[in-house]
C-alpha cells in the first residue's frame, strides 16, 4: 500500500462580503417575487442625473445581491457592465456603493459569476479605479471629499465626517473586488500583472498603520495572485521587499495585525524564488516566528475575554446614554449660562488609545476575534504548504494514495554556494529547522483539540457571535491537517520518538471515541482519518506498536466508510490495511484479519468510487501478503475464490467508468491495482499448491 500525499491548501475562493452600506430608507430585499422587473427598475436609475438617485440604486443593488436567488436577475440584466462605470462616477459615494456591490456579486456569485465579471471587462474600470487613488486627475475629488461636496454630488451622510477617508474606503472595497476575480478567474490574474496592479496595492498597504482594513484586504490579493504566479515574480524588486518586511517587523498586538502579518507573510512564502539564497534561512524562520505568534494564543479564551469586554463596554455605553437622557430634563436656562459648553459625544465612552470609532460601535471585540482565527488558520494552512510537494497533480492527493511514492520526499536540492534561489523541495532543511526552533509542532497539537467548550457555550447564545464556532471546528481541521503533513515529512525522532507518537496516537482515538456520538462533520473526519493514516503508517514503518483496538479501528472505518466524502473512504480503508498488516505479524490474531478481509472485500466490490475500490484492493493485498495468521484468515473467509471472481468485475468497470470519470493518474493508479490484483491471485494459487503438495 501506498503512501499518502501530503495536500497542499488553495486559498478559500471568495472573501466575505463585509458589511455595505444601505441607503437610507428600505431598499428591496427581492423577496418579492418579480425580483427582474425590480432588478431592471434598479439598473435603469444607474442613469439618474442625481447622484443622490445613483447612489441609492446602487446600494440597494448591493443589498440584493447578498441574496443568491436574486443575482441571476442581474446577469441576465448585464449588471456587471452597468456597475462598471460607476466605480469611476464623479460621486464617491456613488462609487463606493458601487464598489460594495461589484463585491457582494463577485463574493455570493462564485467562480462562474466571476468568469463572467471578468468576460463582461470588469478589470478595466477596476483596474482604472484603483490607478486613479494616487493620479493627479483624483486629486480635485480628495480636496472635494475633505471640504463636502454639494448635496447632489455626495450624499450628507458620505465624507462630511473628517474622521472618514472616502477614498481609502472606496479603495477597500475595489481591493475586495479584485482579490475575489483573480482567486476565481487566471485572465484576471494576468491583467494584474500586466497593469502593474503590484506596485498600486503595495502603496495602500502602506497604510496599515491609520487604516489596517484597507491593509488587512490588500494583504488578502496579494496572497491570492501571487499564488503560483511566476510571471508576477519579477515586480517584487528590493522596493517591494521591504514594504512587505517593515510590516511583517511591526510590533503592533491587535489581532488585526497579527493577521496582516500572517497573511503577509503567507505571500512572501509565496515569491521566495525571489529572495537571494543567504537569506532564505532567515526568511522562512522569520516567517514560521510571525506563525507561531498567531497559533500560541489560545482562541477560546480569547473569546471569552472578548465577550466580557463586550459585555462591560455596551453596559458603561448604555449607562452613559441614560446619563445623557437624564441630562437632556435639565432646565434649557442652565445650559443657556454657558453656551460654550462642549456636548459629548452620543453613545460613546472614550478609552485611551480608542480606536472604535473606525469600527461598528458594537462589533470591536467579535472583530479582533474573528481576525485572530483567520489568522491561525491561514498559518496553518501555509505550514501545510511548506510540507507538501509543489507538483500541480497534488490536487490527486487521495486518489495517488495507492501508488509508490517512495521517492516523493527528495533530497534537498540547494546549492549552498550557487547563490541561486532554493528550487522548490518538500521539506528543505531550512523549514524544518524553523518550524523545530519555533515550536510549531507542539503548538499545532494543542489546536487539534475540540474548541473550549464554554467559549463555544458563550457564542451559542449570541446570535452574532455563533458563526465563530464554524471558525473554530475550522482551525482544528486545519490543525488536523497540518498534523498529518508534519508526520509524512518528518524524521520519528524529530518528532520526539516512539513514546510521543504512541501519546499521539492516544489523543487522536480520543478526539474519536471521547465524544458522546461519534462524529460525523465530513470536514473532521477528512482531517482525523488523514492524520490517524499518516500516524500509524509512520509507527508501522518504524515497528512502533499501535495504540488502538481492533475494536477501535473496525468502528471508525465503518463509520468513515459510510461518507460521502471519497477521501474519507480512502482513509478509513487505508488505515485497516496499514494496521492489519501490522497485525499479520502478531500470533492469534486471525480472528481479527478476518473480519478486517471480510470488510475490505465488500468495500472492494460495492463502492460506487474505483478509487476507493483500488484502495480496499491495495489494503487486502498488503494484510493477506504474508504471515501464518494472514493466511489461515484469507483461508477461512475465502479469500482466493472471492478475488478470481472479483477480477472481471474490476476490469470491466475499468473500462465502462475510467474514461471520462477519473484523471490520467488516477486511470495509472488503478491500472496498477489491476496488475498488483493478478499477480496477487496467482501468488495466493502458488501458495495454496505449495501446502496441498
Amino acid at each position: 500500500m501506498g503512501k499518502s500525499k501530503a495536500r497542499r491548501f488553495r486559498r478559500a475562493p471568495f472573501s466575505p462580503a463585509g458589511p455595505q452600506r444601505a441607503a437610507s430608507g428600505e431598499g428591496p430585499a427581492g423577496e418579492d417575487g418579480d425580483g427582474g422587473s425590480t432588478a431592471a427598475e434598479l439598473l435603469e436609475k444607474l442613469q439618474h442625473p442625481s447622484a443622490d438617485v445613483r447612489e441609492f440604486a446602487c446600494a440597494s443593488i448591493s443589498k440584493m445581491l447578498q441574496q443568491k436567488h436574486a443575482i441571476p436577475a442581474f446577469l441576465q440584466r448585464d449588471v456587471v457592465r452597468c456597475l462598471g462605470p460607476m466605480l469611476l462616477d464623479q460621486s464617491l459615494a456613488v462609487r463606493e456603493t458601487a464598489a460594495g456591490a461589484l463585491r457582494n456579486l463577485s463574493a455570493c456569485g462564485g467562480f462562474e459569476v466571476c468568469d463572467d465579471m471578468v468576460t463582461k471587462d470588469i478589470m478595466t474600470p477596476l483596474v482604472a479605479l484603483l490607478k486613479e487613488f494616487f493620479s493627479n486627475s483624483f486629486l480635485p475629488i480628495r480636496l472635494q471629499c475633505s471640504a463636502g461636496l454639494e448635496a447632489n454630488e455626495v450624499s450628507p451622510t458620505k465624507c462630511q465626517d473628517t474622521k472618514k477617508n472616502c477614498v481609502e474606503d472606496i479603495a477597500n472595497e475595489a481591493v475586495n473586488v479584485l482579490w475575489n476575480v483573480c482567486e476565481c478567474n487566471g485572465t484576471a490574474v494576468s491583467v494584474f500583472n500586466k497593469e502593474g496592479c503590484l506596485d498600486v496595492v503595495l502603496q495602500y498597504l502602506k497604510k496599515f498603520s491609520t487604516n489596517i482594513d484597507l491593509a488587512i484586504s490588500v494583504a488578502h490579493c496579494l496572497q491570492a495572485v501571487t499564488e503560483d504566479n511566476p510571471e508576477l515574480l519579477s515586480s517584487f524588486n528590493v522596493s517591494a521587499h521591504q514594504v512587505l518586511e517593515s510590516i511583517m517587523l511591526s510590533q503592533d498586538s491587535t489581532m488585526e495585525h497579527i493577521l496582516l502579518r500572517t497573511l503577509l507573510a503567507g505571500s512572501v512564502w509565496n515569491i521566495k524564488d525571489t529572495i537571494p539564497s543567504s537569506s532564505q534561512a532567515s526568511t522562512i524562520n522569520a516567517i514560521l516566528k510571525i506563525f507561531s505568534e498567531s497559533l500560541v494564543v489560545d482562541a477560546g479564551e480569547t473569546v471569552i475575554h472578548m465577550k466580557e469586554a463586550e459585555t462591560q463596554r455596551l453596559k458603561l455605553t448604555a449607562e452613559a446614554e441614560t446619563e445623557e437622557n437624564v441630562g437632556d430634563t435639565i432646565d434649557n436656562s442652565v445650559l443657556n449660562e454657558d453656551d460654550e459648553m462642549e456636548e459629548p459625544p452620543k453613545g460613546k465612552i472614550k478609552r485611551d488609545n480608542d480606536i472604535s470609532d473606525l469600527l461598528p460601535a458594537d462589533k470591536w471585540e467579535l472583530k479582533q476575534v474573528t481576525a485572530l482565527l483567520m489568522a491561525q488558520q491561514t498559518a496553518l494552512e501555509i505550514i501545510v504548504n511548506m510540507c507538501c510537494s509543489e507538483d500541480p497533480s497534488d490536487d490527486e492527493w487521495e486518489e495517488l494514495s495507492s501508488s509508490d511514492e517512495s521517492d516523493l520526499f527528495m533530497e534537498n536540492s540547494y546549492d549552498e554556494g550557487s547563490g541561486q534561489p532554493m528550487s522548490p523541495l518538500c521539506l528543505s532543511a531550512e523549514v524544518h529547522a524553523a518550524l523545530m526552533n519555533n515550536l510549531i509542532p507542539k503548538k499545532i497539537l494543542e489546536k487539534t483539540a475540540f474548541p473550549n467548550s464554554v467559549a463555544v457555550d458563550i457564542c451559542m447564545h449570541s446570535p452574532s457571535w455563533k458563526p465563530l464556532i464554524r471558525k473554530m471546528n475550522t482551525v482544528q481541521c486545519r490543525a488536523l491537517m497540518c498534523l498529518h503533513s508534519i508526520l509524512l515529512v518528518s524524521d520519528v525522532d524529530c518528532l520526539g520518538g516512539a513514546s510521543t507518537l504512541q501519546s499521539l496516537a492516544q489523543h487522536l482515538s480520543q478526539l474519536v471515541f471521547s465524544q458522546p456520538e461519534f462524529p460525523t462533520h465530513t470536514e473532521f473526519l477528512e482531517a482525523i482519518t488523514s492524520a490517524m493514516r499518516a500516524l500509524l503508517q509512520t509507527m508501522a514503518s518504524k515497528n512502533i506498536s499501535q495504540c488502538m483496538t481492533p475494536e477501535q479501528l473496525m468502528t471508525l472505518c465503518e463509520a468513515g466508510i459510510h461518507s460521502s466524502n471519497i477521501s474519507v473512504r480512502v482513509n478509513v480503508v487505508s488505515i485497516l490495511g496499514i494496521a492489519g498488516s501490522v497485525l499479520a505479524k502478531v500470533e492469534d490474531t486471525a480472528e481479527t484479519l478476518k473480519m478486517i478481509g471480510k470488510f475490505l472485500l465488500e468495500v472492494a466490490m460495492k463502492d460506487s468510487s474505483l478509487v476507493v475500490a483500488g484502495e480496499a484492493l491495495d489494503a487486502l493485498f498488503d494484510v493477506f501478503a504474508d504471515g501464518k495468521e494472514a493466511e489461515k484468515a484469507a483461508v477461512q473467509i475465502k479469500l482466493l475464490p472471492a478475488l478470481k471472481e472479483f477480477q472481471p468485475v474490476f476490469k470491466m468497470r475499468m473500462r465502462k467508468e475510467g474514461k471520462g470519470q477519473y484523471s490520467t493518474d488516477q486511470l495509472c493508479v488503478l491500472d496498477n491495482v489491476k496488475m498488483n490484483l493478478r499477480r496477487f491471485i496467482a501468488y495466493q494459487e502458488k501458495l495454496g499448491g505449495e501446502k496441498t503438495t
